[in-house]
């Protein structure tokens, strides 16, 4: 039995409208392998090649959300991996990605309506990061 093209439409239809949260972050998950899998590891679990060497704690970034009572605190998160804020992520050994990812400056709203002036790279890991919360 060959599909016609009403049922190609309607399948088509049907996949269009899954949330979006259902689609992978392709383009925040190759930019944390590039810049953060190296401590933290490919999947988030604290566990890259650097860690060891480290005199830090590497967190396990799949349980933000579970450390913060069920709450992925995005604003803090954004401030974190940026770090021009003032605030040192992680206690000050983690690198300032603000001012590695430039030229691509955007503004966005935070999920409680604060504006944010941000790389739109530091945007998509952050994005990513809540994706991966267990």
């Amino acid at each position: 039995m060959r599909p016609t093209a009403f049922t190609l439409a309607f399948i088509l239809a049907i996949v269009s409208t899954l949330p979006a949260a259902a689609q992978e972050n392709v383009e925040g998950r190759e930019i944390f392998v590039g810049a953060c899998a190296g401590c933290h590891g490919a999947d988030g679990h604290g566990d890259g090649p650097m860690a060891e060497l480290l005199t830090v704690p590497v967190p396990d970034l799949t349980g933000i959300a579970e450390r913060e009572g069920g709450s992925f605190p995005w604003l803090r998160i954004v401030h974190m991996v940026d770090g021009r804020t003032g605030l040192r992520g992680h206690g000050g050994p983690m690198p300032i990605f603000g001012a590695v990812f430039t030229g691509d400056t955007v503004a966005a709203d935070g999920p409680d309506g604060t504006p944010v002036i941000t790389s739109n790279r530091v945007l998509e890991v952050v994005d990513y990061l809540m994706s991966i919360q267990r």
